[in-house]
């Protein structure tokens, strides 16, 4: 695919490809440092279920607006 919305960011929740307009910071404490940060990003729609879903494991560290490259 080739044009200007070929790299666009899309939200990492499962068969959404609504553009990303945040990022979820998280790491696993049992396998990560705590300094490591993994990112899924979110579109409006799944920020709160994506962010809940990290937060019951205690894995969510921070939310941030998605800035496109």
């Amino acid at each position: 695919m080739s044009g200007a919305g070929a790299d666009a960011a899309v939200c990492s929740a499962k068969g959404c490809q609504a553009p990303a307009r945040h990022e979820l910071l998280w790491n696993n404490p049992k396998l990560h440092t705590p300094e490591r940060r993994k990112v899924w990003l979110a579109c409006e729609d799944h920020r709160q279920s994506l962010s809940d879903f990290l937060a019951a494991r205690q894995f969510l560290r921070d939310v941030t607006p998605h800035v496109p490259a």
